[in-house]
């Protein structure tokens, strides 16, 4: 597949992206923390067969410009707005995977004019704020090393599967961990921005302010699914589906999957 690239300046410096395909209300897509739209090609590649796809890296990620202020999510959602305007988009349907289920969230509830449908893809949910806190602690606390400096070192394949294999697919490949470590090398020492963005975001808050229909993809196996009534039943207009074998990253390892949820969900 072609895949376009550009740079669109916005209040938060250039913000990069990718875009494919053609065809109807362009699909938005949002990315992993810690990661870029570069994990989103193979999704591209399914979505972009029928529609118009978009798939933008946060400020400080991918080649997109840093920021030394913290972000929000809201700030995410922004920068994709800066985009949309840039190509002409009045209307976008948007998804988005764990952090980019959160930017999916807040970018159809800031900006409902914006948005006719959205997909989140294993959204964290955190009860309680100590849920969060406990989730997030041990990221920090050497499961994602970095040097003297906090410069993020990089991780084998092995290490991660051995020491964190929630925040990975079932079946990684080499190509998967270059790309992952390619991208925490491109954000380098502001890696928690997302992370913290999260952690200040108030997801169960948001989505009883949802107004559009909504979906969310589970993972068999992703870590918050076991809250998947109690997500539920704060969403107005929603609907859900468990992907089986799925974990972390079904973007990229259930590519065929999702994106097919995707356009069936979009063109309803």
């Amino acid at each position: 597949m072609d895949i376009e690239r550009g740079l669109v300046k916005s209040r938060y410096g250039y913000i990069h992206y990718r875009a494919a395909g053609s065809g109807g209300t362009p699909v938005f897509l949002f990315h992993i923390n810690q990661q870029s739209s570069a994990l989103m090609l193979e999704l591209m590649a399914v979505i972009g067969a029928e529609r118009r796809v978009v798939a933008i890296d946060y400020p400080g990620h991918g080649h997109s410009d840093h920021v030394t202020e913290q972000p929000r999510i809201d700030d995410y959602a922004l920068s994709a707005v800066a985009v949309m305007d840039h190509l002409g988009y009045a209307k976008a349907c948007v998804m988005g995977e764990a952090v980019g289920a959160a930017t999916s969230i807040a970018f159809s509830v800031n900006h409902p004019d914006r948005v006719e449908r959205m997909i989140m893809v294993n959204c964290p949910f955190y009860p309680e704020v100590d849920d969060a806190e406990e989730a997030h602690a041990p990221l920090k606390s050497g499961l994602r090393p970095a040097d003297p400096s906090g410069f993020p070192m990089t991780r084998t394949l092995e290490f991660v599967l051995e020491n964190d294999p929630i925040h990975m697919p079932v079946h990684p490949t080499q190509s998967w961990m270059d790309r992952v470590k390619t991208a925490q090398i491109e954000i380098g020492r502001d890696r928690w921005q997302a992370l913290d963005a999260l952690h200040a975001f108030d997801i169960t808050g948001n989505l009883g302010r949802l107004a559009c229909p909504a979906t969310n993809l589970w993972g068999e196996h992703f870590q918050y699914a076991k809250y998947r009534g109690e997500f539920a039943s704060r969403v107005r207009d929603h609907r859900d589906r468990v992907i089986p074998t799925g974990r972390f990253g079904m973007t990229w390892e259930h590519a065929e999957t999702v994106g097919r949820e995707a356009l069936a969900f979009f063109a309803a």
